[in-house]
C-alpha cells in the first residue's frame, strides 16, 4: 500500500515546526552565541523535543547553516523591492549596496558570532560560502537587468561580471569593516556607492 499523499495542512504543519525551530535557534544564537547554545536550549525555545530538531534540521552546525540560509533569503527578497522605489539604475545600485551592508552589519546573530566565535561563521561566508555568494550575484544581476529593460535603457553585456566585482567589494566591507574610508553611516555608504559602485556597474 502506498503512503498517503501529504495534504496542504500537513505541509503547513511541517513548515510551521521548522520555522519555530529556526526562529528559536536564531534567538539563542543572537543571545548566547553558537558555542553556548545546545540543541536542548533550542528545543525548549521552540517547544519541540530534541529528536524533532535532529530529524528536521540536523546538528547544531546544520542549524547555523539553515538559519544563515534563511537570513540570506530574507535579504535577497528585500532587494527585490528596491528597483520599484527609484527612477534610475544608479539609485537602485546605491540602495542595494547600503541595504546589504547595513543588514549584515546590524544583524544580531552575525555580530554575536563574529565577535565571539569568528572561526565558526567565517567558513560559511568564505570558503564554504560559494553557493550563497553565487545566488546573491545572480539575484542582483537579474534585478538590475530587469530594471534597465523596464526603463528602456541599453542592455549591459557583462552585467554579471560587473555585479560580481561589486559584490566582492561588499563582501570585503562586511568581513573587514576597518578602513581608511569613512563608511560608518548609511549616508556615507550611499555616497560611496553613487561615486564608485554605480559607475562600475551601470556607468
Amino acid at each position: 500500500m502506498s503512503a498517503p499523499t501529504p495534504t496542504s495542512q500537513d505541509r503547513s504543519s511541517v513548515d510551521g515546526i521548522e520555522t519555530r525551530i529556526l526562529d528559536a535557534a536564531l534567538v539563542q544564537f543572537e543571545t548566547f552565541g553558537v558555542k553556548k547554545t545546545t540543541i536542548g536550549d533550542i528545543a525548549r525555545q521552540a517547544a519541540v523535543d530534541r529528536g524533532t530538531i535532529y530529524r528536521r534540521i540536523g546538528s547544531r552546525d546544520d542549524l547555523v547553516r539553515a538559519v544563515s540560509a534563511r537570513e540570506v533569503g530574507a535579504l535577497l527578497a528585500e532587494l527585490e523591492d528596491i528597483p520599484a522605489r527609484h527612477a534610475g539604475p544608479e539609485a537602485i545600485v546605491a540602495d542595494m549596496f547600503v541595504t546589504v551592508i547595513t543588514r549584515w552589519r546590524t544583524h544580531g546573530m552575525i555580530k554575536r558570532v563574529l565577535a565571539l566565535e569568528p572561526g565558526r561563521l567565517l567558513p560559511q561566508v568564505t570558503t564554504e560560502g560559494g553557493p550563497f555568494f553565487t545566488m546573491a550575484v545572480g539575484v542582483a544581476t537579474t534585478l538590475l537587468a530587469e530594471a534597465l529593460r523596464r526603463r528602456g535603457l541599453p542592455e549591459i553585456s557583462d552585467l554579471t561580471t560587473r555585479v560580481e566585482i561589486a559584490s566582492r567589494v561588499v563582501h570585503s566591507l562586511i568581513l573587514q569593516p576597518v578602513s581608511a574610508l569613512d563608511l560608518e553611516t548609511e549616508e556615507q555608504l550611499a555616497e560611496f556607492a553613487r561615486t564608485y559602485i554605480a559607475p562600475l556597474i551601470v556607468g
